[in-house]
């Protein structure tokens, strides 16, 4: 068992009323376990695409200054003036990071459950996790299969808990296939997987024609680029053989959601058997869960009445779902985490790297294959 020391390292993210943005790493006390609660030596937590805007606010992360020390680095970021409004509510907090992560029990309250945990390998969800220790009541502790790493179950909630999430709420709004956007990211990979596994169709947009190269050599059926001159005539021919009425779309900015309306509704048509000036009656929705595009929401009414566009998170989703259905959720996650949920790096930091500039203009820019891992009791490079 590891010694635990009085205080670890956790990443905070800062909003000051100067109009920037500090990152640091702050020495914090390490906590004492409740008697229904663990202590977890953090070995693995990912930085995913819902982790930047707490972690950025709205800072420019093209303006990085450091300063600091190696081990101790602190980061300044320039917020633009425009911006520092939207602000306001975090402005003077400093703030932890990271939404789940994974480790091994090294302390347990009291309680038989938290005793039980001492010594186990577990996975976490409930912020704070881009730190050295992390104190976790023992119902938020998923624990890991014997033999399965840290590394390899850090990202076994979000990605994995989406895609599932995705897939059983066409189910309980009656879809019968799925469209998902940015489907060549981490999250659009496991899609896919969870998708060929269940035999349900799946029409996958991307932005490159490498990405639909990489999505087909994993089995997808249905790969639109979104750059290609015929874009949308193959979105529309890829409807009509799934049938897809439910999308779920990543960019929530520019013209896209309100593209994908538009060929579901002509998909529809083809098998229309009469004129309808309001449209086909059969709903047509899409969800927006992300912002990879910061422009505004576009769309031109082509797709008649039948149709809405909303936002989708997955915490309100697994409250809505209830404890019991999440649970069963959970435990696909656990039994098939190596192979439909299993999760790739391209590059392994310390707390100290994850401040570094060269970094952050990694994993900020969200690029296919470019996911990152940090490791909080990992060196710091000199």
């Amino acid at each position: 068992m590891h010694s635990i020391p009085l205080t670890g390292l956790q990443l905070r993210s800062q909003v000051l009323a100067s109009g920037e943005l500090e990152l640091s790493l702050a020495s914090v006390a390490t906590p004492q376990p409740a008697p229904d609660e663990v202590l977890v030596r953090i070995e693995a937590t990912p930085i995913n695409p819902s982790d930047l805007g707490l972690l950025f606010g709205a800072a420019d992360t093209r303006t990085g200054v450091l300063s600091g020390t190696a081990a101790n680095p602190v980061l300044t970021l320039q917020i633009p003036e425009r911006l520092m409004p939207a602000m306001a509510a975090r402005t003077g907090q400093s703030m932890p990071v990271g939404n789940e992560g994974a480790g091994v029990v090294v302390a347990a309250g009291s309680s038989e459950t938290a005793q039980a945990l001492l010594g186990k390998t577990v996975a976490l969800i409930g912020g704070a996790m881009y730190a050295q220790y992390r104190c976790m009541p023992t119902k938020q502790c998923l624990v890991l299969p014997e033999g399965v790493t840290p590394a390899q179950g850090a990202s076994c909630f979000v990605n994995p808990l989406t895609a599932l999430g995705m897939v059983e709420t066409m189910r309980r709004e009656g879809h019968l296939a799925l469209v998902h956007t940015a489907a060549a990211s981490s999250l659009g990979q496991m899609l896919n997987r969870v998708c060929l596994k269940d035999g349900i169709p799946l029409v996958n947009i991307v932005r490159k024609p490498e990405q639909a190269v990489l999505l087909r050599d994993q089995g997808a059926r249905h790969v639109c680029d979104s750059s290609a001159p015929g874009f949308l005539a193959e979105l529309t021919q890829a409807l009509v053989e799934t049938g897809a009425t439910l999308a779920f779309d990543a960019t929530g900015g520019g013209p896209l959601a309100g593209q994908i309306l538009n060929c579901m509704e002509a998909a529809l048509n083809r098998t229309a058997t009469e004129y309808s000036r309001y449209g086909s009656i059969t709903h047509k929705q899409v969800y927006i869960y992300g912002g990879l595009d910061s422009r505004p929401t576009e769309f031109v009414r082509n797709f008649g009445f039948a149709w809405g566009m909303g936002g989708w998170l997955l915490f309100p989703f697994l409250q809505r779902l209830g404890d019991a259905g999440a649970q069963l959720l959970r435990q696909r996650v656990v039994t098939e985490l190596t192979t439909t949920f299993a999760s790739h790096y391209a590059q392994e930091i310390s707390l100290a790297q994850a401040l570094q500039p060269e970094v952050i203009a990694l994993y900020a820019q969200r690029s296919t294959g470019a996911k990152i891992l940090i490791n909080p009791h990992k060196a710091s490079a000199r």
